[in-house]
């Protein structure tokens, strides 16, 4: 009940704020630039400006807020690209994925996935149609065997 009337009395002071800097003829403070998911509509190059030298850290913690452990960290590079992102679990990394790209065109062309030991398992390579959508995924072990490959199809209702 207690944490209730808190988060009552702190909207209600919010809103005080807003109304004094209106009756004021202020500005209320700028607000901070949105983020990528709240801009759906920019171009691959706006978002990748977003994400220079980011590294994104994703916590969990148990219902009561005691206990917390990581479960991605995701870092990208001064390019905008990501390098490399981790997965985690309660033990410890689950995967772990590194990414190649090509600079020209700005896509993907291989991923490395390593497992919970950091050993690598899985290579994956893309290609991709005219249009830059990804056409067909190519799975390899390790020593370079192909796997198996993934058909992208794209239709419209």
């Amino acid at each position: 009940m207690k944490k209730h009337r808190i988060a009552l009395v702190a909207v209600l002071l919010a809103g005080i704020y807003f109304i004094n800097m209106i009756a004021r003829d202020q500005k209320p403070a700028t607000p901070p630039p949105p983020s990528q998911s709240q801009t759906p509509f920019l171009t691959p190059e706006e978002k990748r400006a977003l994400r220079k030298n980011l590294v994104v850290k994703e916590l969990n913690a148990d219902a009561k807020g005691k206990r917390q452990w990581m479960d991605h960290y995701t870092v990208w590079d001064e390019n905008g690209y990501k390098l490399e992102e981790i997965e985690y679990a309660v033990y410890g990394q689950r995967e772990r994925v590194t990414f190649e790209y090509d600079y020209a065109t700005g896509r993907c062309i291989r991923e490395n996935v390593y497992n919970d030991k950091n050993k690598l398992y899985r290579i994956r390579k893309y290609e991709y149609n005219a249009d830059g959508r990804k056409k067909i995924q190519y799975n390899y072990n390790p020593d370079g065997k192909l796997y198996s490959t993934k058909i992208y199809e794209y239709s419209y209702k």
